[in-house]
């Protein structure tokens, strides 16, 4: 199938396109149309009487029928559950984090954020941050951490919670609430593509994108993926 040519007006709307496409990323990139902005009216995009891309990021998340987080350079983007499997596969290169970390392939400060987050089970970014010790007069670099360890599939974002005025009502951005995708999905799941290898993956991935994408090219196609 090639890419849907549809525009997003709920958070329904969203699930449906990142399940038919497989991959998508929130922001436009160098291939043309693949994005949750591109797919989106612009009156959406920023509109303080209706709820647009930053509102249904959460209850995309939540809804158990695709991942979100950090996964394509460092930006934002969903996944599918369907190719979830091979895209963590390919992205953790065969390491679960311990192995990761005891073949020196990762810093202690990343597995130190990790273990908090495997631990807490479910944790607000603001709550991890306070247990490792980050913030003003703190450790620097919570969000490099975080982001790499997104980009390696080994944390999530599962939901956005936000803060309450006095009247309670929310504002805000939405404070991300972080997980493990085991805790999230159970290890079935995590583990359904391991029996590939990782190179394996990488190109079921590259030829579901190409099929999707036909008029990107191999370089564009690796930047997302890779």
């Amino acid at each position: 199938m090639k890419l849907p040519n549809k525009k997003i007006r709920s958070a329904d709307d969203l699930i449906d396109l990142v399940e038919q496409c497989g991959f998508l990323p929130f922001f436009a990139n160098e291939i043309s149309g693949f994005s949750v902005e591109e797919h989106t009216p612009r009156e959406l995009w920023f509109s303080g009487e209706a709820d647009g891309p930053w509102e249904w990021k959460g209850p995309a998340a939540r809804s158990g029928k695709c991942v979100y987080g950090k996964l394509f350079r460092n930006k934002a983007g969903f996944v599918s559950l369907d190719w979830f499997p091979d895209f963590l596969n390919y992205r953790r290169d065969g390491y679960d984090f311990d192995a990761r970390y005891d073949d020196g392939l990762a810093a202690f400060k990343d597995k130190e954020l990790y273990d908090i987050v495997l631990n807490g089970g479910s944790l607000l970014s603001k709550e991890i941050k306070k247990i490792g010790g980050y913030g003003r007069d703190g450790k620097k670099g919570f969000e490099t951490i975080i982001t790499r360890l997104q980009m390696q599939t080994y944390i999530i974002a599962e939901d956005f919670v936000y803060m309450l005025d006095a009247l309670g009502n929310p504002y805000g951005w939405g404070v991300a609430r972080y997980t493990t995708p085991e805790a999230r999905f159970g290890e079935e799941l995590v583990r359904a593509a391991y029996n590939r290898e990782p190179s394996e993956s990488k190109e079921r991935i590259f030829g579901h994108l190409k099929t999707l994408l036909p008029k990107a090219d191999e370089k564009q196609i690796l930047k997302i993926v890779g």
